[in-house]
């Protein structure tokens, strides 16, 4: 959740200069440290970098707002027994594939492209990663993190309309970089069943 709450509004069509410098920060320490802090709970140093992202995500939240991850997030967390910050990683790196597929098939003038690689930049520490690399690279992490399908929750395959209208309704889909349409929101959870 805390990376996911740094990058959504790293993305959103209301960032900011100011949203920008906390989410880079942000992204910069959960990359870091996100793994270390899950295998050892006792290190200090990556429990920090987790609390000082967590953080900086709640700062540019508020001010450039979330994305599609959080608009499923609440209904999800709403209708199952499922706990936000898997929910967030599940949902992650599949909502950022549809993200820049729609992108770059409807506005591939849109400022978040380059965003998004930037963002690869960040959590890979490679100065070449293109958007597919940041991608890979948050879908990795979510896979090293053992992160469950949706499923393991309760959300089944007749409940995905009903997630989707509601996540449609969501003030947290507001921040998206772009609007998605209803299939492609369909497609996204039963990717993350």
């Amino acid at each position: 959740d805390a990376l996911t709450q740094c990058l959504e509004p790293f993305v959103s069509h209301m960032a900011t200069p100011l949203t920008d410098g906390f989410c880079r920060e942000g992204m910069r320490r959960a990359a870091r440290s996100l793994r270390r802090a899950f295998d050892d709970g006792a290190d200090r140093e990556a429990r920090r970098d987790m609390a000082l992202a967590s953080l900086c995500g709640g700062l540019a939240l508020a001010n450039a707002k979330l994305g599609a991850v959080h608009g499923f997030a609440g209904p999800i967390g709403g209708m199952f027994d499922a706990p936000h910050g898997a929910v967030c990683a599940r949902l992650l790196p599949l909502v950022m594939a549809a993200n820049v597929r729609a992108l770059e098939g409807r506005d591939p003038e849109s400022p978040a492209l380059s965003r998004y690689e930037e963002l690869a930049r960040l959590v890979t520490d490679d100065p070449g990663a293109s958007r597919g690399d940041g991608i890979a690279w948050i879908q990795r992490l979510a896979e090293e993190l053992a992160v469950p399908g949706l499923s393991n929750y309760g959300l089944q395959q007749t409940d995905i309309a009903d997630v989707v209208a509601k996540a449609m309704r969501a003030s947290s889909m507001k921040g998206n970089p772009i609007e998605l349409t209803e299939a492609e929101l369909s497609a996204i959870l039963t990717e993350a069943l």
